[in-house]
């Protein structure tokens, strides 16, 4: 069953209307049966799930658990050391904001205790720059308590509350257009390590987690629907044109995903990345 026969059977759900996009966004096939050692059957519609303008969302930490069911990934090998920018620029910071969260994510399936405090603290900074510290540090203290007593479960579950209080508080503050850019940058990250991931021990049903142009189409058309300002600002514009080369090789892999559609795809993403981190000092 393809994914965009399993989104539309889906679609409807009554959640549709108060369910957030959260970063480290991945959309699945139906399933996917496992044929290579380690490898076994999952089914994504038993997780918990989100739904946005049609196109379902399964919430970050369950995206990683999924990837622990196809393998035994070698997490250490995919945190990746990130510094903050010293920036006013709101689009910047809220791209960077989704990075870091998604890199939380990372961490956790790591079980680095070290790096998930940084980003406990690297969290609180951005809030604060974001002038959103006040909603988001009860979570941030969350993580951070945790972290010292190694209570992984209860890390992963503040790290999907922040993103949602970050997307609620921002659209509140009706900067509509933030919170889209806090899930791009987490989405990016989000599919840079699957990529990773994948390569390092390629099978279909791996390559498999990478089939979402629905997801793809869907940040292609909320960021061009953003304020000016932020659609026409010059990181914004680079990633738009990213997506689209993105989008062009998801839908080019009609007969399934090859290592070699993966890599490019990875690449593409990291790329993207770069030019974000790129003017982080």
């Amino acid at each position: 069953m393809t994914t965009q026969l399993w989104m539309a059977s889906t679609a409807r759900s009554t959640l549709l209307a108060t369910l957030v996009l959260t970063a480290t966004s991945l959309t699945f096939p139906l399933k996917a049966q496992g044929t290579n050692a380690g490898v076994q059957e999952f089914d994504p519609l038993s997780f918990p799930g989100q739904v946005v303008d049609d196109v379902v969302v399964p919430v970050p930490s369950e995206v990683f658990t999924v990837l622990d069911k196809l393998g035994e990934p070698n997490w250490r090998q995919e945190v990746r050391d990130l510094k903050l920018p010293q920036s006013s620029d709101r689009i910047l910071l809220s791209l960077v904001f989704g990075y870091v969260v998604a890199e939380g994510f990372v961490a956790v399936q790591a079980e680095d205790k070290e790096s998930v405090k940084d980003i406990g603290r690297e969290v609180i900074d951005l809030a604060k720059a974001l002038g959103i510290s006040k909603s988001v540090l009860p979570h941030a203290q969350a993580i951070l308590d945790a972290a010292d007593q190694n209570d992984w479960k209860s890390i992963r579950k503040e790290f999907d509350l922040t993103q949602k209080t970050v997307r609620t508080t921002m659209e509140q503050m009706r900067d509509e257009d933030l919170a889209q850019c806090v899930s791009l940058g987490g989405w990016l990250r989000g599919t840079a390590s699957v990529t990773s991931i994948v390569t390092k021990t390629f099978s279909a049903d791996r390559a498999e987690l990478l089939n979402q142009p629905m997801l793809v189409e869907h940040f292609l058309s909320v960021i061009g629907k953003t304020p000016t300002a932020t659609r026409e600002h010059p990181l914004v514009v680079k990633i738009l044109a990213g997506l689209r080369d993105v989008l062009t090789e998801m839908e080019s892999a009609v007969d399934g995903f090859t290592e070699e559609s993966v890599r490019t795809i990875g690449s593409k993403c990291d790329s993207l990345l770069s030019e974000i981190t790129a003017v982080v000092k």
